[in-house]
């Protein structure tokens, strides 16, 4: 597949790249995570440990607070993806590229591969957002349609009232369909193919699913029983799995964003230079809340992140408003959402939207 961004006369990244570059300059800051990072990283990393060790031995096995105690892990999970892992995966989280390897390794205990991640997510997500084909984020196919072109049956129909318990499987798909897909076909995408595993890769490809069911499953199984440590797992699976979903969902589909698909010759020519792409196929949300901002690591500053991912996500509302005013003044639109629940509505219609008959 060929993709191509136009070019135009006016090279707006640079301008932006200007603006952000003097913010950084005159402030004598570092583009990297600074202590607050590291306060949150010990913060999120102790909150996992301290209710591991409850939910097996402080609280009684199948009691409502063992329950919650689960289901609380598995939003742990995803809080330390967006918080830790993904700034490390983007080389942001520290100057060190040893520490950022550290913390994009992260997902490997949560039981994900980082190199397939980086690959995914990194490369293509973040350089093709929305492409069909390529953006493997934006395939959910046949379960879910996210945009015109893709093939449309009737299920869809009721597919903004099903989407929210499919969102709740995307860590099981993830972790234990998606990963062994690429493993086995070697590609990450339709059209993307895999780097070439070394030795050491396969090593820790398995290493990696074994350890993360020895700890999260087998430790568990010894003292409570199987029953109740793969029940327990699945409540924290679910839980994980519907907070990252329904994240992405907000900062890439909703009303407003765009989706390029080939043509017959299996190219792809997108109307504008990327940067501009960047802004029409990511979504802003809640982004004056210090809470929302603190929980997911900046995601809901998604414009900042996809025109500057290798920025930690520490600095993005001060970069929000530098790249706003930007916008503004060279007729750029962007969409942004007030807060979550505005962004949750859009993705709804959107969905109802695509479940509508072509």
């Amino acid at each position: 597949m060929n993709i191509r961004f136009e070019k135009s006369n006016q090279n707006f990244l640079s301008i932006l790249r200007k603006q952000v570059n003097s913010y950084f300059e005159e402030n004598q800051i570092s583009t990297y995570g600074n202590s607050e990072l590291f306060l949150k990283s010990v913060i999120l990393f102790g909150l996992l440990g301290v209710n591991y060790f409850v939910q097996i031995f402080a609280v009684t096995s199948g009691s409502l607070a063992w329950f919650a105690c689960y289901f609380f892990q598995g939003i742990i999970f995803a809080l330390i993806g967006f918080n830790v892992m993904h700034d490390g995966s983007h080389s942001s989280y520290s100057s060190n590229k040893v520490v950022n390897r550290i913390m994009a390794y992260s997902l490997n205990f949560l039981g994900g591969i980082s190199q397939f991640w980086h690959q995914k997510h990194v490369i293509n997500h973040h350089t093709y957002t929305n492409i069909e084909g390529v953006d493997d984020d934006i395939d959910l196919k046949p379960f879910l349609r996210m945009h015109d072109d893709q093939l449309y049956i009737p299920i869809h129909k009721f597919q903004a009232y099903y989407a929210f318990f499919l969102y709740s499987l995307t860590y099981v798909f993830w972790i234990y369909y998606r990963d062994f897909k690429k493993y086995f076909t070697r590609k990450i995408a339709d059209h993307t193919p895999m780097d070439e595993l070394t030795v050491r890769d396969h090593f820790v490809f398995w290493i990696t699913k074994i350890v993360h069911v020895s700890i999260f499953i087998g430790i568990p199984a010894f003292f409570m029983g199987p029953k109740l440590a793969i029940l327990g797992y699945l409540i924290l699976c679910l839980s994980c799995g519907f907070t990252l979903a329904i994240i992405f969902q907000l900062a890439h589909i909703v009303e407003g964003t765009s989706f390029s698909t080939k043509d017959e010759n299996e190219n792809v020519l997108i109307g504008t230079e990327w940067s501009v792409h960047q802004i029409n196929t990511t979504v802003n949300f809640g982004t004056e809340s210090k809470v929302l901002t603190w929980l997911l690591g900046g995601l809901n500053f998604q414009m900042v992140h996809h025109l500057f991912p290798k920025i930690s996500h520490v600095h993005y509302p001060a970069l929000h408003k530098i790249i706003c005013e930007t916008c503004d003044e060279y007729n750029v639109k962007y969409v942004e959402y007030k807060n979550f629940w505005s962004a949750v509505g859009s993705h709804l219609r959107h969905l109802n939207q695509m479940g509508k008959a072509v």
